[in-house]
Protein backbone atom coordinates (compact mmCIF):
# COMPACT_ATOMS: atom_id res chain seq x y z
CA UNK A 1 0.00 0.00 0.00
CA UNK A 2 1.14 3.55 -0.79
CA UNK A 3 1.70 6.27 1.96
CA UNK A 4 -0.79 8.58 -0.23
CA UNK A 5 -3.41 5.38 -0.21
CA UNK A 6 -2.87 4.78 4.03
CA UNK A 7 -3.41 8.44 3.91
CA UNK A 8 -6.61 8.76 2.27
CA UNK A 9 -7.54 5.66 4.72
CA UNK A 10 -6.53 7.69 7.90
CA UNK A 11 -7.99 10.45 7.38
CA UNK A 12 -11.32 8.58 6.38
CA UNK A 13 -10.91 6.50 9.70
CA UNK A 14 -10.96 10.17 11.24
CA UNK A 15 -14.39 10.75 9.92
CA UNK A 16 -15.65 7.77 11.38
CA UNK A 17 -14.67 8.16 14.56
CA UNK A 18 -16.48 11.71 14.32
CA UNK A 19 -19.41 10.07 13.28
CA UNK A 20 -19.11 7.86 15.83
CA UNK A 21 -18.51 10.76 18.28
CA UNK A 22 -21.60 12.87 17.44
CA UNK A 23 -23.55 10.21 16.65
CA UNK A 24 -24.00 8.96 20.46
CA UNK A 25 -23.73 12.29 21.85
CA UNK A 26 -26.67 12.78 19.85
CA UNK A 27 -28.52 9.95 21.15
CA UNK A 28 -27.22 10.13 24.49
CA UNK A 29 -26.45 6.47 24.24
CA UNK A 30 -24.81 3.92 22.12
CA UNK A 31 -21.58 1.62 22.49
CA UNK A 32 -18.91 3.97 21.44
CA UNK A 33 -15.85 1.79 22.91
CA UNK A 34 -15.93 -1.36 20.64
CA UNK A 35 -17.11 0.94 17.57
CA UNK A 36 -13.67 2.89 17.91
CA UNK A 37 -11.74 -0.42 18.64
CA UNK A 38 -13.42 -1.67 14.88
CA UNK A 39 -12.85 1.62 12.91
CA UNK A 40 -9.48 0.35 10.89
CA UNK A 41 -11.41 -2.58 10.45
CA UNK A 42 -14.70 -0.65 8.94
CA UNK A 43 -12.24 1.69 7.01
CA UNK A 44 -9.99 -0.90 5.13
CA UNK A 45 -13.39 -2.92 4.69
CA UNK A 46 -15.45 -0.29 3.10
CA UNK A 47 -13.10 0.92 0.76
CA UNK A 48 -10.44 -1.66 -0.37
CA UNK A 49 -12.32 -5.11 0.47
CA UNK A 50 -15.67 -5.20 -0.06
CA UNK A 51 -17.60 -5.35 -3.74
CA UNK A 52 -20.45 -2.98 -3.16
CA UNK A 53 -21.73 -0.47 -4.77
CA UNK A 54 -23.64 2.53 -2.50
CA UNK A 55 -25.57 3.60 -5.47
CA UNK A 56 -27.02 -0.30 -5.66
CA UNK A 57 -26.96 -1.47 -2.28
CA UNK A 58 -29.04 -4.27 -2.97
CA UNK A 59 -27.12 -5.75 -6.08
CA UNK A 60 -27.54 -9.36 -5.84
CA UNK A 61 -24.37 -10.14 -6.81
CA UNK A 62 -22.53 -8.22 -3.96
CA UNK A 63 -20.19 -9.39 -0.97
CA UNK A 64 -22.00 -9.50 1.76
CA UNK A 65 -21.39 -7.86 5.45
CA UNK A 66 -22.45 -8.79 8.98
CA UNK A 67 -22.17 -7.07 12.09
CA UNK A 68 -22.24 -10.26 14.44
CA UNK A 69 -21.43 -7.49 17.44
CA UNK A 70 -24.22 -5.41 16.09
CA UNK A 71 -23.80 -2.84 19.35
CA UNK A 72 -21.35 -1.14 16.83
CA UNK A 73 -23.67 -0.04 14.47
CA UNK A 74 -22.51 3.76 15.28
CA UNK A 75 -18.92 2.82 13.57
CA UNK A 76 -20.80 0.76 10.97
CA UNK A 77 -23.07 3.85 10.08
CA UNK A 78 -20.29 6.25 10.16
CA UNK A 79 -18.85 4.03 7.53
CA UNK A 80 -21.94 3.58 5.36
CA UNK A 81 -22.32 7.15 5.57
CA UNK A 82 -18.71 8.48 4.41
CA UNK A 83 -19.13 5.76 1.95
CA UNK A 84 -22.15 7.63 0.26
CA UNK A 85 -24.85 4.98 1.05
CA UNK A 86 -26.78 8.00 2.97
CA UNK A 87 -26.11 11.82 4.32
CA UNK A 88 -23.63 12.11 6.80
CA UNK A 89 -26.13 14.98 8.75
CA UNK A 90 -28.39 11.12 9.23
CA UNK A 91 -26.38 10.34 11.91
CA UNK A 92 -27.29 12.81 14.19
CA UNK A 93 -30.67 10.87 14.01
CA UNK A 94 -29.00 7.69 15.83
CA UNK A 95 -31.50 5.61 18.09
CA UNK A 96 -34.52 8.48 17.02
CA UNK A 97 -38.04 7.46 16.60
CA UNK A 98 -38.48 6.73 12.98
CA UNK A 99 -34.84 6.88 12.10
CA UNK A 100 -33.73 4.76 9.48
CA UNK A 101 -30.06 4.35 12.56
CA UNK A 102 -31.37 2.50 14.86
CA UNK A 103 -29.87 0.85 18.24
CA UNK A 104 -28.69 -2.17 16.54
CA UNK A 105 -28.55 -2.75 12.28
CA UNK A 106 -31.84 -3.07 10.86
CA UNK A 107 -31.58 -4.57 7.23
CA UNK A 108 -35.04 -3.47 6.20
CA UNK A 109 -34.38 0.34 6.87
CA UNK A 110 -31.05 1.34 6.69
CA UNK A 111 -29.37 1.24 2.65
CA UNK A 112 -25.95 -1.05 3.08
CA UNK A 113 -26.96 -3.33 6.15
CA UNK A 114 -27.06 -6.75 5.23
CA UNK A 115 -28.51 -8.78 7.96
CA UNK A 116 -30.54 -7.26 11.06
CA UNK A 117 -28.20 -8.02 14.49
CA UNK A 118 -27.79 -7.48 17.73
CA UNK A 119 -27.99 -10.62 19.78
CA UNK A 120 -24.66 -11.68 20.17
CA UNK A 121 -23.64 -14.89 17.77
CA UNK A 122 -26.51 -14.99 15.53
CA UNK A 123 -24.31 -12.79 13.42
CA UNK A 124 -21.82 -15.33 12.39
CA UNK A 125 -24.11 -17.95 12.28
CA UNK A 126 -26.26 -15.56 9.59
CA UNK A 127 -23.05 -15.28 7.71
CA UNK A 128 -22.47 -19.16 7.55
CA UNK A 129 -25.70 -19.24 6.03
CA UNK A 130 -25.02 -16.88 3.59
CA UNK A 131 -21.77 -17.90 2.72
CA UNK A 132 -23.48 -21.76 2.12
CA UNK A 133 -25.88 -20.30 0.25
CA UNK A 134 -23.41 -18.60 -2.22
CA UNK A 135 -21.86 -21.84 -2.84
CA UNK A 136 -24.57 -23.34 -3.47
CA UNK A 137 -25.82 -21.05 -6.00
CA UNK A 138 -22.34 -21.30 -7.39
CA UNK A 139 -21.74 -17.45 -6.99
CA UNK A 140 -18.30 -15.51 -6.34
CA UNK A 141 -19.68 -13.83 -3.43
CA UNK A 142 -17.45 -13.40 -0.33
CA UNK A 143 -19.04 -13.17 3.01
CA UNK A 144 -17.40 -11.15 6.03
CA UNK A 145 -18.40 -10.76 9.61
CA UNK A 146 -17.17 -8.88 12.33
CA UNK A 147 -17.30 -10.33 15.84
CA UNK A 148 -16.42 -8.65 19.59
CA UNK A 149 -14.16 -11.10 21.93
CA UNK A 150 -16.55 -11.06 24.17
CA UNK A 151 -18.96 -12.57 22.11
CA UNK A 152 -17.06 -14.99 21.72
CA UNK A 153 -18.41 -16.83 24.80
CA UNK A 154 -21.51 -17.52 23.04
CA UNK A 155 -22.09 -21.37 22.22
CA UNK A 156 -23.81 -20.48 18.87
CA UNK A 157 -20.41 -18.96 17.87
CA UNK A 158 -18.77 -22.19 18.06
CA UNK A 159 -21.38 -24.18 15.98
CA UNK A 160 -21.60 -21.52 13.29
CA UNK A 161 -17.84 -22.37 13.16
CA UNK A 162 -18.62 -26.14 13.27
CA UNK A 163 -20.41 -25.85 10.09
CA UNK A 164 -18.41 -23.27 8.48
CA UNK A 165 -15.52 -25.79 8.59
CA UNK A 166 -18.03 -28.76 7.80
CA UNK A 167 -19.10 -27.29 4.22
CA UNK A 168 -15.83 -25.79 3.72
CA UNK A 169 -16.90 -22.15 3.15
CA UNK A 170 -13.62 -20.73 2.09
CA UNK A 171 -15.75 -17.88 0.99
CA UNK A 172 -15.86 -16.74 4.85
CA UNK A 173 -13.51 -13.97 5.92
CA UNK A 174 -14.65 -14.13 10.17
CA UNK A 175 -12.80 -11.08 11.84
CA UNK A 176 -12.81 -11.21 16.09
CA UNK A 177 -12.18 -7.39 17.55
CA UNK A 178 -9.84 -8.62 20.37
CA UNK A 179 -10.07 -5.34 22.58
CA UNK A 180 -10.14 -7.68 25.64
CA UNK A 181 -12.80 -5.61 27.22
CA UNK A 182 -16.49 -6.11 27.43
CA UNK A 183 -19.22 -4.29 29.29
CA UNK A 184 -18.61 -5.81 32.51
CA UNK A 185 -14.65 -5.39 32.49
CA UNK A 186 -12.08 -7.76 31.35
CA UNK A 187 -13.19 -10.23 29.17
CA UNK A 188 -10.53 -12.83 30.60
CA UNK A 189 -11.95 -12.26 33.72
CA UNK A 190 -15.53 -12.25 32.38
CA UNK A 191 -14.98 -15.41 30.41
CA UNK A 192 -11.48 -16.10 29.50
CA UNK A 193 -11.99 -17.64 26.13
CA UNK A 194 -7.74 -17.57 25.49
CA UNK A 195 -5.88 -19.01 23.79
CA UNK A 196 -8.79 -17.68 21.07
CA UNK A 197 -6.28 -18.68 17.92
CA UNK A 198 -6.21 -22.57 19.00
CA UNK A 199 -9.83 -22.87 18.95
CA UNK A 200 -10.06 -21.10 15.87
CA UNK A 201 -8.08 -23.28 14.33
CA UNK A 202 -9.06 -26.76 16.78
CA UNK A 203 -12.51 -25.19 14.60
CA UNK A 204 -11.16 -25.68 11.23
CA UNK A 205 -10.27 -21.88 10.41
CA UNK A 206 -7.45 -20.95 8.62
CA UNK A 207 -5.87 -18.39 11.10
CA UNK A 208 -4.19 -14.95 10.84
CA UNK A 209 -3.21 -12.55 13.92
CA UNK A 210 -2.79 -8.74 13.49
CA UNK A 211 -2.22 -5.38 14.95
CA UNK A 212 -6.13 -4.52 13.99
CA UNK A 213 -5.28 -0.70 13.55
CA UNK A 214 -2.37 -1.19 10.98
CA UNK A 215 -3.37 -1.30 7.63
CA UNK A 216 -0.61 -3.04 5.94
CA UNK A 217 -1.47 -5.80 8.17
CA UNK A 218 -5.40 -5.58 7.64
CA UNK A 219 -4.24 -5.60 3.61
CA UNK A 220 -1.95 -8.35 3.86
CA UNK A 221 -4.74 -10.49 6.29
CA UNK A 222 -7.15 -10.03 3.16
CA UNK A 223 -4.43 -11.51 0.97
CA UNK A 224 -4.48 -14.49 2.80
CA UNK A 225 -8.22 -14.53 2.75
CA UNK A 226 -7.88 -14.07 -0.97
CA UNK A 227 -5.22 -17.05 -1.32
CA UNK A 228 -7.17 -19.45 1.28
CA UNK A 229 -9.70 -19.88 -1.95
CA UNK A 230 -9.97 -23.43 -2.64
CA UNK A 231 -8.71 -24.82 1.22
CA UNK A 232 -12.11 -25.50 1.70
CA UNK A 233 -10.93 -23.37 5.32
CA UNK A 234 -13.04 -20.12 6.39
CA UNK A 235 -9.88 -17.38 7.33
CA UNK A 236 -10.35 -16.24 10.80
CA UNK A 237 -8.44 -12.58 11.42
CA UNK A 238 -7.94 -11.94 14.86
CA UNK A 239 -7.74 -8.23 15.63
CA UNK A 240 -5.32 -7.10 18.50
CA UNK A 241 -7.44 -3.17 18.88
CA UNK A 242 -7.57 -0.65 21.72
CA UNK A 243 -11.14 -0.25 22.80
CA UNK A 244 -12.36 3.67 22.79
CA UNK A 245 -9.00 4.15 19.84
CA UNK A 246 -7.70 7.68 19.54
CA UNK A 247 -10.12 9.21 22.02
CA UNK A 248 -7.61 9.75 24.97
CA UNK A 249 -10.34 9.00 28.19
CA UNK A 250 -11.87 6.85 26.18
CA UNK A 251 -9.02 4.25 24.98
CA UNK A 252 -8.80 0.80 27.38
CA UNK A 253 -11.78 1.79 29.69
CA UNK A 254 -14.33 -0.45 30.18
CA UNK A 255 -16.95 1.93 31.34
CA UNK A 256 -17.18 3.52 27.48
CA UNK A 257 -18.37 0.10 26.14
CA UNK A 258 -22.28 1.37 25.88
CA UNK A 259 -22.24 4.87 27.59
CA UNK A 260 -22.69 8.30 25.38
CA UNK A 261 -20.40 11.52 25.55
CA UNK A 262 -21.49 14.27 27.41
CA UNK A 263 -21.62 17.88 25.54
CA UNK A 264 -17.49 18.61 27.38
CA UNK A 265 -16.62 14.94 26.36
CA UNK A 266 -18.02 15.55 22.92
CA UNK A 267 -15.81 18.68 22.33
CA UNK A 268 -13.08 17.21 23.93
CA UNK A 269 -12.73 13.79 21.29
CA UNK A 270 -13.38 16.34 18.45
CA UNK A 271 -10.71 18.13 19.02
CA UNK A 272 -8.13 15.26 19.65
CA UNK A 273 -9.50 14.30 16.22
CA UNK A 274 -9.08 17.81 14.67
CA UNK A 275 -4.99 17.33 15.77
CA UNK A 276 -5.00 13.50 14.55
CA UNK A 277 -6.29 14.97 11.08
CA UNK A 278 -3.99 18.18 11.00
CA UNK A 279 -1.19 15.63 12.07
CA UNK A 280 -2.28 13.09 8.92
CA UNK A 281 -2.28 15.79 6.31
CA UNK A 282 1.09 17.54 7.45
CA UNK A 283 2.89 14.48 7.54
Amino acid sequence: MTAAEQKELRLFAVKVREGILRGTHAAKSGHPGGSLSSTEYFTYLYNRELRVDPKNPHDPNRDRFVLSKGHVAPGLYATLANRGFFPVEELLTLRHIDSRLQGHPNMNLTPGVDMSTGSLGQGISTAAGMAKGAKYLGKDINVYTLLGDGELAEGQVWEALMFSAHFKLDNLCIAVDINGLQIDGATADVMNTAPVDKKFEAFGCAVISIDGHDYNALEEAFKTFHANKGTGKPTAILMKTVKGKDISFMENKASWHGKAPNDDELAQGLEELAAIRKAIEEA
